[in-house]
């Protein structure tokens, strides 16, 4: 565990920063290959960048705020908003607004997740890096591959007892690194055979939602309401939406062109995709 990756000039530039500034510039050279392959860059587009980045950042600020107001009263909010810990739930609700924002300021009027998609799946594995060498690893377990703090930097990890206790702990970063590029891997498989505009996106989301279900229980954070941790009682309120997508999707046939589809599916289901996409 490395919180200040290096010094410059007498001044410790932090791991987690340093990755999360990473992560967007690899997600941004993402985007722009990406419109470039689909030859879809439109100067329109720049307004929605700008919401994606500015909505991010203040969307997982305002969870973080959120998140310390309830656990240790209204005084930690101004402490959370300078220092406190980042969102990526959060971050994922303030971009998406933000990109509706720059949509109707720039005059955008097609769907673009297809285009970030890709980009949001490699800048969030890069970005997490730095959770992983800042943050606290996650839950106690018995596993072999469980991780240990070293003692001389356990007292700089906030809220990890295990990290005091010299625990081995789930390296939950890392399992959520190795999805995030096997989701950049499989999405990049599957660009050309989800064409519906947006579904790309909706894909990896509901992906998304169902691994960091899971993987919450590695996490270091604490269980809040039956058993669960307020990341999963938010993915608990919003699956159901991105479930009934997916059902309309499949229904329209937009998965036809997957592997598990057949040629009769396809052609039956192509007109009906077709009138889907201009929804």
């Amino acid at each position: 565990m490395h919180p200040t990756l290096f010094w410059v000039a007498g001044r410790a530039i932090p791991s987690h920063e340093f990755f999360v500034a990473l992560g967007l510039l690899t997600g941004g050279l993402i985007f722009f290959r990406e419109t470039r392959r689909r030859r879809m860059w439109d100067e329109r587009l720049i307004p929605i960048i700008a919401g994606i980045i500015v909505g991010g950042a203040v969307g997982g600020r305002l969870a973080g705020m959120l998140d310390a107001a309830t656990h240790d009263g209204l005084n930690a909010m101004a402490w959370a908003w300078v220092q406190g810990g980042r969102s990526i739930l959060g971050g994922l609700s303030g971009a998406y607004l933000g990109a509706l924002i720059g949509k109707r300021a720039g005059g955008y009027p097609g769907r673009t997740g297809d285009l970030f998609a890709p980009a949001v799946a490699v800048g969030l594995a890069v970005g997490r890096i730095g959770c992983f060498l800042a943050e606290a690893p996650g839950r106690p377990t018995s596993l072999p591959w469980g991780i240990t703090v070293d003692p001389s930097i356990a007292a700089s990890i906030p809220e990890c007892p295990g990290c005091l206790a010299g625990a081995a702990m789930h390296p939950s970063f890392l399992y959520e690194i190795a999805f995030l590029l096997l989701a950049f891997v499989v999405l990049e498989r599957l660009r050309s055979r989800i064409t519906a505009p947006g579904e790309l996106f909706v894909v990896f989301l509901a992906a998304y939602a169902v691994f960091r279900f899971g993987v919450e229980f590695t996490r270091a954070n604490p269980p809040d309401l039956w058993g669960m941790t307020r990341s999963q009682l938010f993915l608990v309120a919003v699956s159901p939406l991105l479930a009934w997508r997916i059902v309309r999707s499949a229904r329209a046939g937009v998965y036809a062109n997957l592997p598990y589809g057949n040629k009769a599916r396809r052609l039956e289901t192509k007109g009906a995709r077709d009138e889907f996409a201009t929804t």
